[in-house]
């Protein structure tokens, strides 16, 4: 079955499809999540709540938008960012120790397997250097756009226009 009458499917609320497509995107889902909340458990929890949210919003995803998984990945997204800043979260993590954070600030070699389960990370390796840092943070990393302004040390309108610009970039390499 094609995906686009899968995706059909599951907007008319097919069971079947909706398993299939959670089959196909929760292991990519699941690892943009565990970038930004750092918890397997908390990923979890979030990636069951990103796929019953699209289940119910499902009638708002229009393919002429974009694709079916950038519009699950942006929930995803969202919704990962959502939970880092809930009061809960925030106070679970108050009293973790460095190893934490070790890998959050390492380089944009952060790429995990499941992150990467669509061949993402081999685009993004072929991305200028100033492109490759803008995208770890903003999409594998959950900064705000603010956040990536005050961690690169650059101008918010900056962070904004080349963000823009290497998105555009990752898609025609990944379109072409």
């Amino acid at each position: 079955m094609d995906l686009d009458s899968l995706i059909e499917k599951f907007k008319r609320k097919d069971e079947k499809a909706f398993e299939t497509l959670y089959n196909m995107y929760s292991d990519s889902m699941h690892g943009v999540i565990y970038n930004i909340v750092r918890d397997n458990a908390i990923a979890e929890e979030v990636m069951q709540d990103v796929f019953i949210k699209a289940w119910h919003k499902s009638d708002s995803y229009a393919p002429k938008k974009g694709r079916f998984f950038t519009w699950l990945l942006n929930i995803a997204r969202n919704a990962a960012i959502d939970k880092t800043r809930s009061k809960a979260y925030k106070t679970s993590k108050q009293n973790l120790d460095a190893t934490f954070f070790v890998d959050i600030l390492q380089t944009s070699e952060n790429l995990d397997r499941k992150t990467d389960a669509i061949g993402i990370a081999k685009f993004v390796t072929k991305l200028a250097e100033k492109c490759k840092e803008v995208i770890e943070l903003l999409y594998f990393k959950g900064y705000t756009q603010s956040e990536a302004s005050e961690a690169l040390d650059m101008p918010i309108g900056t962070i904004k226009t080349r963000n823009r610009n290497c998105i555009q970039e990752l898609r025609n390499m990944v379109l072409n």
